[in-house]
């Protein structure tokens, strides 16, 4: 395969992010866990990857980064290095698409993604190879077996509930089409509904009746843009549970010292 190109997402939304407030840092992708900013586990996490070319940091603020001791390393490795990011995740995604020195496939993942590890990064690359777009999901049943007390954002559908696992999959200039759908409903992430109905009436409906599964839902997707787009199940609970709040960074400390 390829050497992927792996983007860690490590923007500042408008306004000032809960998290990052609590802890005094400047931004959230700061906030310490275990003693150490966040971003650090999943830039580890993607650049001891075998199949990670180059890892790029999409941020408002690479001097934040620079200047912090903790991750001043991140400058320095040379497979790594920083890029201005936009308002938005899709538009910062579609001004990178035809950059000849960011090849496909891109893996895309967020610096809150604290967990990410090398048996997750496995199945994804293994599962999503050869798609122009995948998805990495949680089914609820996967995660409260785990970790039953964790609170996440579902989407129901007719085989299952899911949950996003923030590990997304570019393989080719076709995804452009659906980066350019999710600009236009990244602002309402959490509402399940205007997500599926941004996809066709015929999702929209499928869900609400619990008529469509989630796999299929995704392969009509694909079809209906002329391309091939698969979802990623994964094996592993803690693969969507990230640090956006207090409580999470708490868990996530518990399951690092195997206290979980």
């Amino acid at each position: 395969m390829t050497k992927i190109t792996a983007l860690l997402l490590a923007g500042s939304r408008p306004g000032s992010d809960p998290l990052a407030q609590a802890a005094g840092v400047a931004v959230k992708p700061l906030v310490p866990v275990r003693g150490e900013p966040m971003i650090n586990y999943p830039a580890r996490a993607l650049l001891a990857h075998p199949s990670v070319g180059q890892l790029v940091i999409l941020t408002q603020t690479p001097e934040l980064y620079r200047a912090d001791p903790a991750t001043a390393w991140l400058d320095e490795d040379p497979r790594v290095r920083f890029e201005q990011s936009g308002s938005g995740i899709a538009s910062t995604l579609l001004e990178l698409l035809d950059r000849p020195d960011l090849p496909f496939p891109l893996l895309v993942t967020t610096a809150d993604h604290v967990l990410l590890d090398g048996d997750m990064l496995d199945q994804f690359v293994a599962e999503a190879d050869g798609a122009d777009i995948a998805v990495a999901m949680v089914e609820r049943a996967t995660l409260l077996a785990r970790y039953p007390s964790s609170r996440r954002t579902w989407l129901k559908f007719r085989d299952g509930w899911w949950s996003g696992a923030n590990l997304f999959w570019f393989g080719s200039a076709k995804a452009r089409a659906i980066i350019s759908l999710w600009q236009e409903v990244e602002q309402d992430r959490k509402k399940g509904w205007k997500i599926l109905a941004a996809f066709g009436p015929i999702a929209l409906l499928g869900a609400v009746l619990r008529v469509s599964t989630l796999r299929g839902g995704i392969a009509r997707v694909g079809r209906r843009f002329d391309l091939l787009a698969r979802l990623v199940p994964m094996r592993k609970a803690e693969a969507c549970i990230d640090a956006d709040k207090v409580e999470d960074v708490a868990l996530i400390e518990q399951i690092l010292d195997g206290s979980a």
